[in-house]
Formats: C-alpha cells, structure tokens, sequence
C-alpha cells in the first residue's frame, strides 16, 4: 500500500504510549495522555461507550480494574462514570502505595483526551463490538480534524471491517486474524500473498511458543508497506536490540524510557 500521511515527517523509532503511558501515570488517562505529548509520544489509547453513546478511554470493558467502582462501561452514563476514581488502583511498581488515590483523576472521554493533547498522534483501539461505535468514531475523528494523525487498531476483524468501510481516509493497523495469517504465511515464505488492508502490524515479540518478531519477517513486512509496531516493551535493554533491528516503532508503558535511549 501507497503511504499514509499518518506517517509522513516520521523519521526512526515512533514511540508509542502504551495505555496513554500507564507505566508514568494511571492507565488510559487524560493526565497519561498529556505527560506522553509532552514527551512526544504517541498515545496509544483503547475505547468503549457510555450508555448514552459518549466515546470512554478505557482498557476493559468494566471498570473494575482500575477504579473504585464496578460494572459495564456500556451500561453506565458519562456522569456515572465520572464520579469514580480512575487513580484509585494504580500501582505500577507493586509497592501497594496507591499514589493517584483521590486525588480527583478521572475516567475521560475521547474528547477530553483530543482536547487536553494538542497535535497529539494517536493508536485508538476499538474494545467495544456491541453496540458497534465506528460511526462515531469516525465522526469524532473528522469534526476533529485528526483523521490523518490517528491509526486506528482493533483485535477484532469486524470492528476494522466496518470502520475501513465508514471511514476509509484514516489508517488501520492489522487485527489479530489478519496478523496470524500474515505471521503463518510468512514463516511457510508465502507472505506475498496475503491481501494487505492495513499500514501497519502491531506485534509481540513471540506468541505462543513462536518467535513472531525475526530479520526475515520484517524484511517481508516492510516489503508490503506495512509498518512494523512491536508491544508492549519496558526493558531499556530490549528496546535497544529492536531499535537495531530496524522495528517502525515501540509500544511502551514508558515512553520516558524509550524517547532517553534516542
């Protein structure tokens, strides 16, 4: 595929923030979000719905995780969800010290988070499948003027199916089918013939037993067009071994880290 302008002026290593930058500040937070602009970071951000339709940054589809509340994103207002506490479990390093605790942290919307990061580039992963919010999504993406600042990403095939089909000007990276196939096919040297609908392939290093992430698939990658993103990497180290490598970018939990190395 011809190039995206999502990647135009792009030189080395794109930094990504894994969780907005959950390893710096409580995940998937507008105040995540703005330290990673302000590092120059990409935000790499995940989204659902709130009862009435409002785009929510959150990883998983409760709240339980990260807040002092319980229950389905989906089934919650926008006002429910604002009175919980979006620091209240935050504990990167295990020392149960709960920093972020009521402190008034909160769970954002996406437009808080386009609003509170100005020329910010993002990775929005749809989460939500039902009800399917690519519409909005797309929508939001236009009246914003950002559509050719974000890639978007999801696991799932048909929620990238319905939003390439809406919203066919903003990249998309691979969903999990598409990368298995690709990986299967590359590693049987038949990766040429594997339709490519998406800019970019976000990847662990192995799955499953399997080392994903070697010279040669990258050289087959690179040679579809695709962008190569490589997750979710904390170790300063390792991040040096993949910059050497020659990956398009690092999905990060701290992108601090990864900005001191280059």
């Amino acid at each position: 595929m011809d190039s995206h302008p999502f990647y135009a002026d792009v030189e080395g290593v794109s930094v990504i923030a894994h969780g907005s930058g959950q390893g710096l500040r409580p995940n998937n937070t507008l105040e995540a979000a703005q330290l990673s602009n302000k590092l120059g970071a990409v935000i790499e951000l995940d989204l659902h719905s709130s009862k009435e339709g409002h785009l929510i940054v959150r990883h998983d589809e409760t709240v339980d995780a990260t807040t002092n509340g319980e229950g389905l994103i989906k089934e919650k207002t926008l006002a429910e969800l604002k009175q919980l506490d979006a620091g209240f479990r935050h504990d990167p390093d295990g020392n149960e010290m709960y920093s972020f605790r009521g402190i008034g942290i909160q769970i954002p919307t996406l437009q808080e988070v386009i609003e509170g990061t100005p020329r910010g580039r993002y990775v929005m992963e749809i989460k939500q499948v039902e009800p399917d919010i690519s519409s909005k999504l797309c929508q939001q993406l236009r009246d914003n003027k950002i559509e050719q600042s974000t890639i978007v990403a999801s696991f799932k095939d048909e929620a990238l199916e319905t939003f390439r089909r809406i919203c066919p000007e903003v990249a998309t990276s691979m969903s999990s089918g598409e990368a298995r196939t690709f990986i299967i096919m590359q590693k049987l040297g038949l990766s040429h013939l594997v339709p490519v609908k998406a800019y970019a392939m976000q990847v662990p290093p192995e799955n499953s037993g399997i080392t994903v992430l070697t010279d040669s698939f990258l050289k087959d990658a690179k040679a579809r067009g695709l962008k190569v993103d490589v997750w979710t990497i904390n170790d300063p180290e390792y991040m040096t071994q993949l910059i050497d490598m020659g990956v398009d970018g690092i999905i990060t939990d701290y992108p601090n880290r990864l900005k001191e190395l280059l």
